[in-house]
């Protein structure tokens, strides 16, 4: 299965996130205001590890979830930025805390700031901007809000120590992936979602929804990452095909690649992840092994249960400009894998 993008399906891919970027646009120069002025500091470092990072790209797709969930639901407020904010100095946090533990080189097609400053700044700076994002969630004055990103927070740390557990074991199950998928990443992008609607008043069960809408997106992008890490393109990636083969990782398509493989199909794994034993040839092997046994095409299945979850949790709301942006945003997460 083949998911190198030619030029006009860019243009088609890129659409599914053009409609939520020009409704937020107004919002998004506030959120991205807002960062350039918080990432300051008198300790010099911190902005500049901060904004190589900052800068470098990147969707800001989760605060645009937290602005277009809470315009959806009808808040008029201004909280919504300083939430959105905060959620992408979250998940700058993690990036930055990611790549420390999983050894990363490159980040968003750059060198990692732990390449340029070391592990020791990328972890400080990091925690700096969960402190800075918790105090924009303070200053919003919504303790609901507030719960819903600490404890996203908490769940983002605990998924990272359990992957860090596991790591490198083959006999990793697809559920115990699969929750650690929903750790790392769904848990922010179900965060995110919800506190839109907590912001609007809303009721619990027009929060759950939003939640579960972030939650199952949040997978979905998680699973097509898995497979355009084998098979995607570089320039779109923002990084070199086979990251995650070249750190160990063990994900999805690799998990189904084992359990479908044969004896000599297995050891191959067992050396190459566990034993960190890799060698020339081996990524070229790997991909034929993960086409051979179908692990690329049926985590894009998966990928696409996901995604109709996230679809069906918004259909009970009436169509609007934003609710049709967030349900082409799932369209798009999904795309990028053709």
């Amino acid at each position: 299965m083949g998911v190198v993008v030619a030029l006009d399906e860019e243009k088609r891919r890129a659409s599914g996130v053009a409609a939520l970027v020009e409704l937020c646009a107004g919002d998004m120069r506030e959120v991205n205001r807002l960062i350039l002025d918080r990432v300051g500091s008198d300790v010099a470092l911190i902005p500049e590890v901060a904004n190589h990072l900052i800068s470098s790209g990147g969707k800001r797709l989760r605060p645009m979830l937290t602005l277009a969930a809470a315009r959806m639901c009808g808040y008029g407020g201004e909280g919504h930025v300083r939430l959105a904010a905060g959620v992408e100095f979250m998940h700058t946090a993690t990036l930055l805390h990611d790549d420390v533990v999983d050894g990363s080189e490159l980040r968003r097609g750059r060198l990692a700031a732990r390449m340029l400053w070391g592990n020791s700044a990328s972890v400080l700076v990091g925690d700096f901007l969960l402190g800075q994002a918790f105090k924009m969630m303070v200053e919003v004055g919504s303790l609901e809000a507030l719960g819903i990103l600490s404890d996203a927070a908490a769940v983002i740390a605990e998924g990272e120590v359990r992957q860090l557990a596991s790591a490198k074991n083959m006999a990793t199950t697809e559920d115990e992936y699969l929750y650690v998928v929903h750790a790392k990443t769904a848990s922010l992008f179900a965060a995110a979602a919800e506190v839109g609607p907590v912001l609007a008043a809303r009721d619990r069960g027009e929060r759950a929804a939003f939640r579960s809408y972030g939650a199952n997106l949040g997978t979905a992008f998680q699973l097509v990452d898995d497979v355009l890490d084998y098979d995607g393109d570089a320039a779109d990636l923002g990084k070199e095909i086979g990251d995650d083969f070249r750190e160990g990782k063990i994900t999805l398509p690799v998990v189904l690649s084992y359990r479908r493989g044969s004896d000599e199909d297995r050891a191959f794994w067992r050396r190459v992840m566990e034993q960190n034993d890799r060698r020339d040839g081996d990524l070229d092997h790997a991909i034929a092994l993960l086409r051979r046994h179908n692990a690329l095409a049926d985590t894009i299945a998966r990928a696409r249960h996901f995604g109709a979850v996230a679809r069906d949790a918004l259909a009970p709301f009436p169509d609007s400009e934003h609710k049709a942006a967030l349900l082409s945003v799932v369209d798009f997460c999904i795309e990028r894998a053709h």
